[in-house]
């Protein structure tokens, strides 16, 4: 009978602990509108110069290079791939993209094997701006540099040309079944200076919100803290997993790049961040993106390139990759 009973109590344990966490952990990580921190890699198998079935845009270019010429290194932000990738496709000779092994590779953390005399490299911000300031780079194309960023080149006596080439949305997105479609400014920074704490509280279910950091440098990151005024949480509460996150990006990199359905980008004051807002100035956090340079270098097709961007043919370029010119 002890044993029955004993055998019992036990399996009602089993039962109601297992409740308990379904409860408590798997219905709540199952409904609680959240994965918008997975955002996956870019795949930049996708944006490959000279390669029939890349998502490049090919334009109208009155400039070409030769073999002859001396060739800028291309490098940039994740979000600008398209872009620097374009340009290569438009302006440079065939050949000049090489890889290690001489196929393109994407089989380590950034996906790109590019060799070390091709014209072409994919470091991502923090490691490609290095490069162009130690001079292996010549052009950079990148959201604005960091205040740190700034400062490393100049304690290494480096002075840098910065272009506005094109302008881009700051974006913050949720799950797509998360109810809220728009947040104020305010509401942003308040949920990003630890001062809303539940999606209740902007007008969503009874969630706690679990705010999204990115990483230090990152074009984003730098991005974030000058919409935050440099005053914003700096980590995260580990409790804020129960909860529904929230996230920050540039518009076509979410939208166009990395393309996924579960998440969704949220209107800001009312205004969603699409192509026409941005270049109406009716989306409220819009910026320029750049191309970066070294002021010693003497490559004479640096700043050929660099005009070119700014030219009538090198902005409808950047509008055909998916991002807004300047005019």
């Amino acid at each position: 009978m002890k044993k029955k009973i004993l055998i019992l109590a036990t399996a009602l344990f089993f039962l109601l602990f297992n409740g308990f966490l379904y409860v408590t952990l798997t219905m709540r990580l199952g409904n609680n509108y959240s994965g918008t921190s997975q955002l996956k890699m870019v795949d930049v198998g996708k944006f490959l110069p000279f390669e029939e079935d890349s998502e490049l845009a090919r334009t109208v270019s009155s400039l070409h290079f030769t073999n002859e010429d001396d060739l800028p290194v291309l490098d940039g932000a994740a979000a600008l791939v398209p872009v620097y990738a374009s340009v290569i496709d438009n302006i440079y000779p065939e050949g000049c993209v090489t890889y290690e092994g001489d196929v393109f590779s994407d089989d380590n953390y950034y996906g790109e094997n590019f060799a070390d005399d091709s014209v072409m490299q994919y470091q991502n911000t923090i490691r490609g701006f290095d490069a162009l300031v130690d001079g292996s780079v010549d052009l950079f194309f990148t959201a604005h540099p960091s205040k740190e960023q700034m400062q490393s080149a100049t304690e290494k006596g480096v002075e840098l040309e910065i272009v506005p080439v094109g302008l881009e949305a700051f974006v913050f997105f949720v799950n797509s079944k998360n109810p809220v479609d728009n947040l104020s400014v305010e509401q942003i920074r308040g949920i990003y200076r630890g001062q809303i704490n539940n999606w209740q509280e902007v007008g969503g279910p009874n969630r706690t919100i679990d705010p999204i950091l990115r990483i230090k440098g990152s074009g984003s990151q730098t991005m974030m803290e000058k919409f935050m005024e440099g005053d914003m949480i700096t980590k995260r509460d580990p409790l804020d997993v129960f909860g529904a996150s929230i996230g920050y990006s540039f518009r076509y990199y979410l939208s166009g790049m990395i393309a996924n359905d579960n998440v969704k980008m949220l209107s800001v004051n009312g205004v969603y961040p699409n192509a026409e807002n941005i270049k109406n100035g009716s989306y409220p956090i819009s910026a320029n993106f750049y191309v970066v340079y070294r002021k010693d270098n003497n490559n004479k097709n640096v700043k050929r390139l660099v005009d070119w961007l700014l030219s009538e043919e090198g902005q409808t370029m950047i509008e055909g990759c998916g991002y807004v010119g300047l005019k």
